[in-house]
């Protein structure tokens, strides 16, 4: 009997729980300190009204044998799927078929489980910094190699960002066959344009790669910016999207998500749509029926007006931390069409040292960027997902402790 020892690469401590434990230790010692957390993506604004009460209504079902739901299609309920298809899609000019659509428990499960349906030799590029789960997959999987001494794994392909580029990635100089993208980006919070963008769907068919592309912050673009990969033309030959009502409707701790498959997209003339549907059938067993009634609302009339108005407070927290900051003197991106704002941290500090800083001195607390990969030292991470006070007054203490 051995255990899976590609486990035991990954570094003992998770990002966010390695963040937690230092907040523990500070809260430990310094019992009255007002701490403001504006670091982990977890939102705080309550679940819209229409939802709730789908949910309501959906237990109830679930108290009556005429209405009962038992085990959930393992792919989605259509009265779902047909609504993310009109919603999502069909009203921006993207035609899907409502099997290409797989209804799931989350975008971060799905970024990770997709590697069931790859080889384990296929070459995997990350944009760098780059969500961490990305890439830890890939080392549970045994696709990453062994960790190199700059951080970096030995067989991955890195694409690293920077000021130069505002951190939107080249793309790769040696082949690879999966890249994955995330736009509007976490952690940096930039978006890319069509153009951009096409680029990408173009060298991935050119090279017979294939795209996985995250959009789980689609709902907060507020400039003229894809919502999804597939509104550009050849993306159905090479990308898979995941999607999540997390961020957009206040769902993580509700769960539910959603990645699309096209037809078309094929691997030496295996369909990877066929693929995912037989890894599904087998190893999930579907999203609560009360779930996805809850999803469902999210795009009734009230809904969609009600999620409009909680990514609406987001985005102007967004706006108040981006401003603040900008005041302080510090260089930032993202905070427009994202709930992240990245920015630059002093040149005599470390990321880490960064946040020791804000914990110790004001007592707010943010994400390390080299906490996203080695591009990511030298930079920080703050989400707008805080309440709107407290949010206002992380920023006056961060403009008052940089004050010139």
């Amino acid at each position: 009997m051995r255990s899976n020892e590609n486990f035991l690469k990954i570094q003992s401590s998770y990002l966010f729980s390695m963040i937690g434990k230092k907040v523990r230790e500070y809260k430990a010692t310094n019992p009255q300190g007002d701490i403001i957390r504006l670091g982990i993506g977890d939102v705080t604004r309550p679940l819209p009204e229409a939802i709730t009460q789908a949910m309501h209504s959906a237990v109830d079902d679930m108290s009556s044998e005429s209405s009962f739901r038992g085990y959930p299609p393992e792919y989605g309920y259509d009265f779902l799927v047909e609504k993310i298809n009109r919603y999502d899609f069909a009203a921006r000019g993207v035609k899907l078929e409502n099997d290409e659509i797989f209804v799931s428990d989350g975008a971060k499960s799905d970024t990770g489980n997709i590697g069931d349906i790859i080889s384990v030799d296929n070459t995997v590029s990350v944009c760098d910094p780059i969500f961490p789960v990305y890439i830890d997959t890939n080392v549970m999987s045994g696709r990453a190699g062994v960790l190199l001494g700059n951080g970096k794994w030995s067989k991955l392909v890195y694409l690293a960002g920077s000021e130069k580029t505002d951190f939107l990635p080249e793309l790769p100089k040696e082949h690879a066959d999966i890249v994955y993208l995330c736009f509007p980006n976490n952690p940096t919070g930039m978006g890319i344009t069509k153009p951009q963008l096409q680029k990408w769907v173009d060298w991935a068919n050119e090279n017979k790669s294939i795209i996985l592309y995250d959009a789980a912050y689609e709902a907060f673009i507020t400039e003229d910016l894809p919502h999804s990969i597939y509104e550009l033309e050849g993306a159905k030959t090479c990308a898979i999207e995941f999607r999540s009502f997390s961020k957009t409707a206040g769902f993580t701790g509700v769960r539910c998500a959603y990645t699309i498959i096209p037809k078309q997209l094929t691997v030496n003339g295996v369909s990877l749509n066929k693929l995912w549907a037989r890894r599904q059938a087998t190893k999930f067993n579907g999203v609560s029926y009360v779930t996805q009634r809850a999803a469902e609302a999210r795009y009734s009339d009230e809904g969609r007006k009600q999620v409009e108005q909680t990514i609406d407070f987001y985005l102007n927290n967004a706006r108040i931390i981006k401003n603040g900051l900008n005041e302080a003197g510090f260089k930032t991106w993202g905070g427009v069409n994202s709930p992240y704002i990245w920015l630059k941290v002093p040149e005599t500090m470390t990321s880490w040292e960064f946040f020791d800083y804000l914990l110790e001195k004001i007592q707010v607390v943010g994400t390390p960027g080299s906490g996203f990969g080695p591009a990511g030292e030298g930079f920080f991470r703050l989400t707008a997902f805080g309440n709107a006070d407290k949010t206002l007054e992380a920023v006056e203490r961060i403009k008052n402790l940089f004050a010139k």
